[in-house]
């Protein structure tokens, strides 16, 4: 006589008679389109915890946000005091003591948070989804609505950390997405295009390669290859390493391509030629080259062509355009530095606590 189904995936203890030990079934038994199945509960289970984690924090945050607006309300219209702060966070903290978050340093931020969104639904469709903590480094080093706005939107749009977006003010990330030297309208769609002037900057900052003057290709190859995981942040979200000093033969001749890479976004492949010295026309054709063999050779047929970007010490941007004119291939050509020339914009500078202290606070209060 057969035994009941299930007694294929229970185990006798040995010990108690009856009680048995449920076996999962052997992958071998499993229907063939469980992998399949698994995989979409998986990923659904991955977005409806990021969306609760998202939804949670978003109601903190306009929580925070409505607390701040009345504050600032009744000491601009009540006129309350400083101290009637530290009395209203020791009464929260006495009505709600599992709390935190809620000392008196932190609902001054709160105050400054609503006053540096004074549009309460512009605040829930941007900065509500952000992390508290990235909301401070907002506040902390940008004092300007725009550039504000522009951060929280990055943040938004590439999942940066709080660490990451201070990096990206601190560069001045805004003034050098879409400065590039390139042809891109005139060999991309309209769409790409748009797209690869906001992946492309000028100048990319490599303050990581050290104080020690660069005069070789190699060597800057070299330090960027020691530093992969800071070169990517620094070209952006969205780029794949496939290699360096990729070998093609043409012709009998053996040529290197100095990195190669991929992007997610734009769906091509993207080859990068380093210059440790100044721009000349001749490197476009040199690029160029590379570019048509990586379309031959590597391109998917759902890929789309393949960008070019040179990396050099300095250009003049006249002499680049015309370089690029008439190139049916897309090319970008910017800059790299290892420290930003340029002072930064006023607006930069901090206006509130640093980051330090806050994450003080937050350390003893937030947990966060």
């Amino acid at each position: 006589m057969s035994k009941p189904a299930d007694a294929r995936h229970r185990r006798d203890n040995g010990s108690q008679p009856g009680v048995l030990m449920p076996v999962p079934a052997s992958k071998l038994e499993l229907p063939a389109d469980y992998a399949v199945f698994l995989s979409a509960v998986k990923l659904r289970i991955s977005q409806d915890r990021l969306k609760a984690q998202l939804s949670a924090n978003a109601i903190q945050m306009v929580m925070y946000w409505d607390l701040g607006r009345e504050i600032l309300s009744k000491q601009q219209d009540a006129g309350w005091g400083a101290k009637i702060i530290d009395r209203l966070s020791a009464d929260i903290r006495d009505a709600f003591p599992q709390m935190q978050g809620f000392s008196a340093r932190n609902l001054k931020y709160m105050r400054a948070f609503a006053e540096s969104w004074p549009d309460r639904e512009l605040m829930q469709r941007t900065v509500a989804q952000i992390p508290w903590r990235s909301n401070l480094t907002l506040m902390e080093k940008l004092k300007d609505s725009d550039l504000r706005r522009w951060y929280a939107r990055q943040t938004l749009q590439n999942g940066w950390s709080k660490d990451i977006l201070a990096i990206q003010i601190d560069s001045a990330l805004h003034l050098r997405v879409g400065q590039s030297a390139n042809n891109f309208e005139l060999t991309l769609p309209p769409l790409d295009s748009d797209m690869a002037n906001q992946v492309f900057k000028d100048p990319y900052l490599f303050d990581f390669l050290g104080t020690t003057q660069v005069r070789r290709e190699m060597e800057l190859e070299n330090k960027l290859v020691e530093h992969l995981e800071k070169f990517l942040l620094e070209l952006g979200q969205g780029f794949a390493f496939v290699g360096r000093q990729v070998h093609v033969e043409v012709g009998g001749s053996d040529f290197y391509i100095d990195m190669l890479f991929y992007h997610l976004k734009l769906r091509c492949y993207v080859v990068i030629e380093l210059k440790a010295g100044a721009f000349s026309p001749g490197q476009v054709s040199q690029l160029t080259m590379y570019m048509n063999i990586v379309n031959d050779v590597l391109r998917h047929p759902d890929d789309k062509p393949t960008i070019g970007l040179l990396l050099v010490r300095e250009k003049n941007q006249t002499i680049a355009k015309y370089a690029l004119t008439g190139n049916t291939q897309p090319i970008g050509v910017a800059e790299w530095e290892k420290i930003m020339t340029n002072a930064l914009p006023a607006d930069l500078q901090p206006s509130l606590p640093s980051v330090e202290e806050i994450e003080t606070e937050l350390g003893l209060e937030d947990g966060a």
